[in-house]
């Protein structure tokens, strides 16, 4: 009988084994997690979760009891310490399994500040798992303060739960400018006005240089000399793709799990798909950290395990929640030479991203109907021109008739 593993019981990998069943795949499926809870969402961890606004249970994907109604052997809290591929086994703990398809959605690993500077103290968190969230859940108290290294979404989104419960919010980035590798700089100062209005002390340009204390974070040193006396920190830098098991079995790896269009490694009967992985996209090669990219690539993969050969074309989009706004992102800006603003009104805006006359992509802050248009279109390969999108008297369903 045909056994199918996969290492990682995440998005991905919670994706690929569901597929698998639901297109009557009745061989042996085994997915194998580190963790010891059931495959859950991420998203939610910095955000309704962390506000106590979103139950253990409602994070999960499916009920636990779906696996094994599905024959699927789920092993939670399970290492994987190696693979050999020309054996084709995995060892799991201290058990070797062998399998016909091996799936890697091993996701990525928060990156973290190294122990010279203090990051291995007390107090000290990042955000990725729900160990990281139910760890510093309880440093969430009305006044106390809280150093956010970062500004990327993570790091703006830990910001806007601290400031809503009441907690003083420093957050310093390095960089020129919050949100600066993934979005314009109108983005970048809607944000940075939103956090403002709410109490959050936002520094550019200004970077961790140590932090300061004995077991615990007591203080920490900016890049600019400025002192902070902090209750504790929230490292939001980054993550690293997970590749390690790969490399160590000798598959190829560049920006994470090298993937051809199929979900395939250059190992035969290795597969990967999710944070982990990395695939051919419009003549590039791109890995993409979001949720959708992370089912839908899984799915094409169960679906390629079972003869399908198909084609993993991504239609990249994102959100992040900030307060009361909806952030919804369609396509990937990389390139784009400028950018065009839809003002709804009452803080509802687009920022529309052009190379040359071609959309790249959409942020749409508290503008769903502009998501969804730009999202077609996009898809579509449909690009309006600047004028027609900056002119308010064109109504937004109106650049669909294109």
């Amino acid at each position: 009988m045909t056994h199918v593993v996969v290492i990682g019981a995440g998005q991905a990998g919670a994706a690929c084994v569901a597929k698998l069943r639901a297109l009557g795949f009745e061989g042996q499926i085994t997915l194998v997690g580190a963790e010891n809870v059931p495959p859950y969402q991420r998203p939610p961890l910095s955000k309704k979760y962390l506000l106590g606004e979103m139950t253990l249970e409602r994070l999960y994907l499916r009920p636990e009891s779906y696996y094994a109604e599905q024959n699927i052997d789920l092993r939670l809290g399970t290492q994987v310490s190696a693979i050999d591929t020309q054996a084709q086994t995995v060892t799991a703990d201290a058990e070797v399994l062998s399998y016909d398809h091996l799936v890697l959605a091993t996701g990525a690993a928060p990156n973290r500040l190294p122990a010279a500077i203090g990051g291995d103290m007390d107090g000290v968190y990042v955000v990725r798992d729900l160990k990281d969230v139910d760890a510093m859940a309880p440093e969430f108290v009305e006044g106390r303060r809280v150093l956010i290294v970062g500004g990327g979404y993570i790091g703006l989104e830990a910001a806007a739960v601290a400031a809503s419960r009441g907690l003083s919010v420093t957050l310093v980035e390095m960089s020129d400018r919050i949100l600066q590798r993934v979005a314009a700089p109108e983005t970048s100062d809607f944000f940075r006005d939103l956090h403002r209005s709410r109490g959050v002390e936002i520094l550019e340009s200004v970077g961790l240089k140590r932090l300061s204390g004995e077991d615990r974070v007591t203080g920490a040193e900016l890049t600019d000399g400025t002192t902070l006396d902090v209750d504790f920190v929230i490292v939001g830098v980054g993550v690293t793709p997970n590749v390690g098991l790969a490399k160590a079995a000798g598959v190829a790896v560049d920006n994470g799990i090298k993937t051809d269009a199929f979900g395939r490694t250059d190992v035969a009967g290795v597969w990967s798909a999710g944070d982990c992985a990395s695939f051919p996209y419009k003549g590039e090669r791109i890995r993409l950290e979001s949720v959708p990219n992370a089912i839908d690539q899984a799915e094409v993969v169960a679906e390629n395990i079972l003869g399908a050969e198909k084609s993993y074309v991504a239609k990249p989009w994102f959100w992040s929640d900030q307060y009361d706004v909806k952030l919804q992102i369609a396509g990937l800006n990389t390139g784009f030479d400028h950018v065009v603003t839809r003002d709804n009104g009452d803080g509802a805006k687009s920022f529309w991203y052009y190379r040359g006359e071609t959309l790249l992509a959409v942020d749409a802050m508290n503008s769903a109907r502009d998501y969804m248009v730009g999202k077609r279109l996009i898809e579509g390969g449909k690009s309006p021109s600047a004028e027609m999108v900056a002119d308010m008297a064109v109504e937004i369903k109106d650049l669909m008739r294109l």
